[in-house]
Protein backbone atom coordinates (compact mmCIF):
# COMPACT_ATOMS: atom_id res chain seq x y z
CA UNK A 1 0.00 0.00 0.00
CA UNK A 2 1.49 3.28 -1.40
CA UNK A 3 0.88 5.91 2.07
CA UNK A 4 0.59 8.79 -0.37
CA UNK A 5 -2.50 7.18 -2.09
CA UNK A 6 -3.57 6.18 1.53
CA UNK A 7 -3.48 9.85 2.83
CA UNK A 8 -5.29 10.97 0.03
CA UNK A 9 -7.95 8.96 0.60
CA UNK A 10 -8.21 9.46 4.58
CA UNK A 11 -6.91 13.03 5.05
CA UNK A 12 -10.51 14.75 4.61
CA UNK A 13 -11.60 12.65 7.38
CA UNK A 14 -9.30 14.44 9.89
CA UNK A 15 -9.81 11.34 11.97
CA UNK A 16 -10.53 7.71 10.69
CA UNK A 17 -10.56 4.02 12.47
CA UNK A 18 -9.72 0.56 11.32
CA UNK A 19 -13.19 -0.12 10.63
CA UNK A 20 -13.25 2.66 7.62
CA UNK A 21 -9.56 1.74 6.82
CA UNK A 22 -10.97 -1.86 5.66
CA UNK A 23 -13.95 -0.47 4.86
CA UNK A 24 -11.89 1.20 1.98
CA UNK A 25 -9.50 -1.51 1.15
CA UNK A 26 -10.97 -4.92 2.26
CA UNK A 27 -7.42 -6.75 1.74
CA UNK A 28 -5.60 -3.98 4.08
CA UNK A 29 -2.50 -4.98 6.09
CA UNK A 30 -2.87 -3.76 9.36
CA UNK A 31 0.83 -3.80 10.10
CA UNK A 32 1.17 -0.95 7.78
CA UNK A 33 -1.04 1.24 10.60
CA UNK A 34 2.03 0.34 13.21
CA UNK A 35 4.77 1.32 10.31
CA UNK A 36 2.93 4.39 9.64
CA UNK A 37 2.81 5.32 12.95
CA UNK A 38 6.17 4.81 13.87
CA UNK A 39 7.77 7.14 11.04
CA UNK A 40 5.23 9.54 12.11
CA UNK A 41 3.60 9.31 9.03
CA UNK A 42 0.14 8.68 11.34
CA UNK A 43 -0.98 9.70 15.35
CA UNK A 44 -2.09 7.19 17.08
CA UNK A 45 -5.15 8.62 18.79
CA UNK A 46 -6.36 5.42 20.73
CA UNK A 47 -6.46 1.29 19.73
CA UNK A 48 -7.91 1.61 16.17
CA UNK A 49 -8.23 5.17 15.78
CA UNK A 50 -5.75 7.73 13.61
CA UNK A 51 -5.35 11.02 12.60
CA UNK A 52 -2.14 12.88 10.61
CA UNK A 53 0.82 15.12 12.56
CA UNK A 54 -0.12 18.23 10.63
CA UNK A 55 -3.42 18.45 12.54
CA UNK A 56 -1.23 19.16 15.58
CA UNK A 57 -0.24 23.00 14.96
CA UNK A 58 -4.40 23.82 14.14
CA UNK A 59 -6.53 24.90 16.64
CA UNK A 60 -9.46 22.86 18.08
CA UNK A 61 -8.85 19.37 16.99
CA UNK A 62 -8.09 18.36 20.45
CA UNK A 63 -11.28 18.93 21.65
CA UNK A 64 -12.69 17.60 18.31
CA UNK A 65 -11.09 14.67 18.70
CA UNK A 66 -12.53 13.95 22.15
CA UNK A 67 -16.23 13.36 20.42
CA UNK A 68 -14.63 11.34 17.47
CA UNK A 69 -12.76 8.78 19.05
CA UNK A 70 -15.38 7.83 21.65
CA UNK A 71 -18.52 8.50 21.12
CA UNK A 72 -21.47 9.11 22.11
CA UNK A 73 -19.84 11.56 24.05
CA UNK A 74 -19.59 15.67 24.47
CA UNK A 75 -17.24 17.58 26.33
CA UNK A 76 -18.28 18.94 29.80
CA UNK A 77 -17.31 18.96 33.05
CA UNK A 78 -14.08 20.94 33.96
CA UNK A 79 -13.17 21.48 30.39
CA UNK A 80 -16.55 23.04 29.23
CA UNK A 81 -16.81 25.19 33.04
CA UNK A 82 -12.52 26.21 31.94
CA UNK A 83 -14.32 27.33 28.34
CA UNK A 84 -16.94 29.06 29.80
CA UNK A 85 -14.83 31.03 32.09
CA UNK A 86 -16.23 29.76 34.72
CA UNK A 87 -13.60 28.34 36.57
CA UNK A 88 -10.49 29.91 36.36
CA UNK A 89 -7.76 27.21 35.65
CA UNK A 90 -6.54 26.13 32.51
CA UNK A 91 -7.34 22.76 32.53
CA UNK A 92 -5.25 20.04 31.21
CA UNK A 93 -7.46 17.01 30.84
CA UNK A 94 -10.14 17.13 27.96
CA UNK A 95 -13.29 16.12 30.35
CA UNK A 96 -16.34 14.47 28.55
CA UNK A 97 -19.52 12.51 29.04
CA UNK A 98 -20.28 9.15 27.47
CA UNK A 99 -23.20 6.75 27.38
CA UNK A 100 -20.05 4.56 27.44
CA UNK A 101 -18.14 2.71 29.93
CA UNK A 102 -15.71 5.23 31.94
CA UNK A 103 -12.32 5.86 30.02
CA UNK A 104 -9.56 7.67 29.54
CA UNK A 105 -6.70 8.30 26.90
CA UNK A 106 -3.39 9.68 26.27
CA UNK A 107 -2.29 10.97 22.65
CA UNK A 108 0.25 13.41 21.42
CA UNK A 109 -3.36 15.75 21.37
CA UNK A 110 -3.73 15.28 25.18
CA UNK A 111 -5.20 13.36 28.05
CA UNK A 112 -8.83 12.13 27.65
CA UNK A 113 -11.42 11.61 30.08
CA UNK A 114 -14.58 9.75 30.02
CA UNK A 115 -17.55 9.84 32.68
CA UNK A 116 -20.58 7.56 32.47
CA UNK A 117 -24.03 8.79 32.66
CA UNK A 118 -27.49 7.36 31.47
CA UNK A 119 -28.66 7.49 28.11
CA UNK A 120 -31.67 9.55 29.27
CA UNK A 121 -29.43 12.17 30.63
CA UNK A 122 -27.45 12.28 27.26
CA UNK A 123 -28.61 16.30 26.65
CA UNK A 124 -27.70 19.70 27.52
CA UNK A 125 -25.63 19.86 24.58
CA UNK A 126 -24.67 21.98 21.31
CA UNK A 127 -22.65 22.03 18.83
CA UNK A 128 -19.84 24.87 18.18
CA UNK A 129 -18.14 25.69 15.37
CA UNK A 130 -14.71 25.36 14.31
CA UNK A 131 -12.72 25.69 11.22
CA UNK A 132 -13.04 23.42 8.46
CA UNK A 133 -17.17 23.52 8.47
CA UNK A 134 -16.65 21.05 11.45
CA UNK A 135 -18.60 21.24 14.70
CA UNK A 136 -17.96 19.84 18.37
CA UNK A 137 -20.29 18.82 20.84
CA UNK A 138 -20.18 21.12 23.99
CA UNK A 139 -22.11 20.78 27.19
CA UNK A 140 -24.08 23.99 27.72
CA UNK A 141 -22.74 25.59 30.81
CA UNK A 142 -25.65 24.87 32.78
CA UNK A 143 -25.54 21.28 32.01
CA UNK A 144 -21.65 21.11 32.54
CA UNK A 145 -22.18 22.70 36.17
CA UNK A 146 -24.77 19.71 36.68
CA UNK A 147 -22.85 17.00 35.37
CA UNK A 148 -20.31 17.97 37.36
CA UNK A 149 -22.48 18.13 40.82
CA UNK A 150 -24.07 14.63 39.46
CA UNK A 151 -20.87 13.22 38.72
CA UNK A 152 -18.93 14.16 41.50
CA UNK A 153 -20.86 13.92 45.13
CA UNK A 154 -18.05 15.14 46.94
CA UNK A 155 -19.33 18.42 46.19
CA UNK A 156 -21.29 18.11 49.37
CA UNK A 157 -20.05 21.11 51.75
CA UNK A 158 -19.35 24.49 51.47
CA UNK A 159 -16.09 24.32 51.32
CA UNK A 160 -16.01 21.83 48.88
CA UNK A 161 -17.81 23.89 46.38
CA UNK A 162 -15.53 27.14 47.19
CA UNK A 163 -12.73 25.57 46.19
CA UNK A 164 -14.16 25.39 42.93
CA UNK A 165 -13.74 28.88 42.97
CA UNK A 166 -16.59 29.92 40.26
CA UNK A 167 -16.48 32.76 38.69
CA UNK A 168 -19.08 34.87 40.53
CA UNK A 169 -20.06 37.42 37.93
CA UNK A 170 -20.63 34.78 35.96
CA UNK A 171 -22.89 32.67 38.56
CA UNK A 172 -24.58 35.95 39.22
CA UNK A 173 -25.32 37.20 35.79
CA UNK A 174 -24.81 34.90 33.51
CA UNK A 175 -25.89 31.22 34.59
CA UNK A 176 -29.00 30.33 33.31
CA UNK A 177 -31.22 29.28 36.33
CA UNK A 178 -34.37 28.61 35.24
CA UNK A 179 -32.22 26.35 32.53
CA UNK A 180 -30.36 24.90 35.30
CA UNK A 181 -33.07 23.67 36.91
CA UNK A 182 -35.25 22.51 34.05
CA UNK A 183 -31.58 19.78 33.72
CA UNK A 184 -31.86 19.12 37.30
CA UNK A 185 -35.26 18.13 37.02
CA UNK A 186 -34.60 15.82 34.52
CA UNK A 187 -31.99 13.59 36.56
CA UNK A 188 -34.62 13.44 39.60
CA UNK A 189 -31.85 12.61 41.95
CA UNK A 190 -32.29 13.91 45.46
CA UNK A 191 -28.85 14.63 46.48
CA UNK A 192 -28.36 16.67 43.25
CA UNK A 193 -30.95 19.06 44.38
CA UNK A 194 -28.86 19.35 47.80
CA UNK A 195 -25.64 20.12 45.99
CA UNK A 196 -27.90 23.08 43.61
CA UNK A 197 -29.32 24.46 46.97
CA UNK A 198 -25.84 24.50 48.96
CA UNK A 199 -24.24 25.62 45.30
CA UNK A 200 -27.01 28.74 45.46
CA UNK A 201 -26.15 29.43 48.77
CA UNK A 202 -22.77 29.74 49.17
CA UNK A 203 -22.99 31.99 45.65
CA UNK A 204 -25.86 33.89 47.27
CA UNK A 205 -28.04 33.17 44.08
Amino acid sequence: MNFIEFRNRFISLVCFNTDQVYASYPGFDRNNLGRWVNKGYLVRLRQGYFTFPEFRQQKDFAWYFANRIYKPSYISLQTALSFYGIIPEAVIQITSVTTLKTANFRNDFGEYSYKTIKNELMFGYELKEMEGDRRIMFATPEKALIDLLYLYPFYNSDRELSELRLDESYMEEELNMERLHAYANRFNSKALFRRIKLLKAVHNI
